[in-house]
C-alpha cells in the first residue's frame, strides 16, 4: 500500500472530496476513489469523511493506495522513439496503437515496458502500474509525452502537469468547416453514467477547457491546431464533438458514417476514402513545453505529423489544387 498527502489548494477549496481525490488520480474512476472513501482509506487532516464533504484551503488529504491487483510489468523490446533524454526524464514520440501503460480491457503491450526494456536499472518513480508516467495520451493518439526517470523528476512534473504549466498543442482532422477562425470550448467532463467507457459533458464535471485554431480548411474536412488548458481524459474528442466537428476516425466520439452520408454523393468517394485511410482518430501531440525539473530551463519539442495522417492530409491537399 502507497500513502500519498495532497494539501489543498484556495483554489480548490469548496470541491467535493470526491472529485478533489479524482483530480490527483486522474487514471482511477469517481467510483473507484468513493470506494476507497467508503473503505475509509481517505482522510481530511485525519478524519475520515464523506464523499460530498466540502475541503477547505489548508486540510490535508490523506490518501492510502491499495496496491496494484496487476503483475509486475515485464519489459518488452518494443521499438520506441525517444527524441530526448538526460539522467532525470525522457521525451517520446508515441506511435498510434501504443498504449501508454496497463489499464481495463485485453492485455495489450505497453509504452512502459518498452521504457523498461530501453532503460535497463530504470528505478521507476510512481506507482508500479505506470512507472514514470505523469501524463497520458489515448491508445490511439499519437505523439509526444514526457515520462520521468527519477523520483525528483517524477514530482516536478506531475506538479508542472497539476498546475497546467506543461503546454500541449495537438493537431487534428476534424469533420466539416467549424465557425470562425478560432476559439473555446469550456465544459465540465465526467464518466458517462450510461456507458462508464465514455466521457461525457456534466454539469457536476471537472472543469475542462480547450482552445482551437483553423489551420486549413478542405471540402468536408478542416485541420485545427488544439491547446489544452486542462488534461481530462478524451477531453479533446469530446469537446470536438461538442463542437460539432468530430474529430475523423474516432471510433467513440466520431460519427464517420453520419458525416459521410452528409457529403454529395460524387464527393463521397475521396471522403470515404480519408475517413477509411486513418484506422484511427486523427490527433496527434506536436508540440511539449515544458521547465526540466532540474534546473528549470526551458524545454520544447516538436513532431511532425505522422505518415498516415500526413497522407491523408497531402491528398486532400492534392485534390482541392486539381479540383
Amino acid at each position: 500500500m502507497e500513502e500519498r498527502a495532497f494539501s489543498v489548494d484556495p483554489e480548490q477549496a469548496g470541491e467535493r472530496l470526491d472529485l478533489f481525490v479524482s483530480g490527483r488520480f486522474p487514471d482511477r474512476s469517481r467510483s473507484q476513489i468513493q470506494r476507497w472513501i467508503r473503505e475509509e482509506r481517505i482522510r481530511v487532516d485525519g478524519i475520515v469523511r464523506p464523499a460530498r464533504h466540502r475541503v477547505e484551503a489548508g486540510e490535508t488529504v490523506l490518501v492510502s493506495v491499495p496496491a496494484p491487483e496487476s503483475p509486475t510489468l515485464a519489459p518488452l523490446d518494443i521499438p520506441l522513439p525517444i527524441v530526448y533524454e538526460d539522467e532525470a526524464l525522457g521525451v517520446v514520440d508515441k506511435p498510434s496503437g501504443l498504449q501508454v501503460h496497463p489499464g481495463a480491457g485485453p492485455a495489450r503491450p505497453t509504452l512502459v515496458q518498452a521504457l523498461l526494456a530501453q532503460w535497463p536499472g530504470w528505478e521507476a518513480p510512481g506507482p508500479p502500474e505506470r512507472p514514470g508516467v505523469v501524463h497520458r495520451l489515448d491508445r490511439e493518439t499519437s505523439g509526444l509525452l514526457v515520462v520521468a526517470k527519477t523520483a525528483h523528476a517524477y514530482l516536478n512534473l506531475s506538479r508542472q502537469i497539476r498546475e497546467r504549466q506543461v503546454k500541449r498543442r495537438y493537431l487534428a482532422l476534424v469533420w466539416g468547416s467549424p465557425d470562425g477562425p478560432e476559439g473555446v470550448v469550456d465544459a465540465p467532463l465526467g464518466r458517462d453514467p450510461r456507458d462508464r467507457r465514455r466521457i461525457a459533458v456534466r454539469r457536476d464535471g471537472r472543469f475542462a477547457r480547450t482552445h482551437w485554431r483553423v489551420l486549413r480548411r478542405f471540402e468536408h474536412f478542416t485541420v485545427v491546431e488544439l491547446v489544452l488548458e486542462t488534461g481530462r481524459t478524451h477531453q479533446i474528442r469530446v469537446h470536438c464533438e461538442l463542437l460539432g466537428h468530430p474529430v475523423v476516425g474516432d471510433p467513440t466520439y466520431g460519427h464517420d458514417a453520419t458525416w459521410l452520408e452528409r457529403v454529395p454523393q460524387p464527393e463521397r468517394p475521396l471522403a470515404r476514402a480519408v475517413s477509411s485511410r486513418l484506422k484511427r482518430q486523427a490527433l496527434h501531440a506536436y508540440h511539449l513545453a515544458f521547465k526540466h525539473p532540474s534546473d528549470d530551463s526551458p524545454c520544447r519539442f516538436e513532431s511532425p505529423l505522422p505518415a498516415d495522417m500526413d497522407a491523408v492530409v497531402g491528398r486532400l491537399w492534392k485534390q482541392e489544387g486539381t479540383g
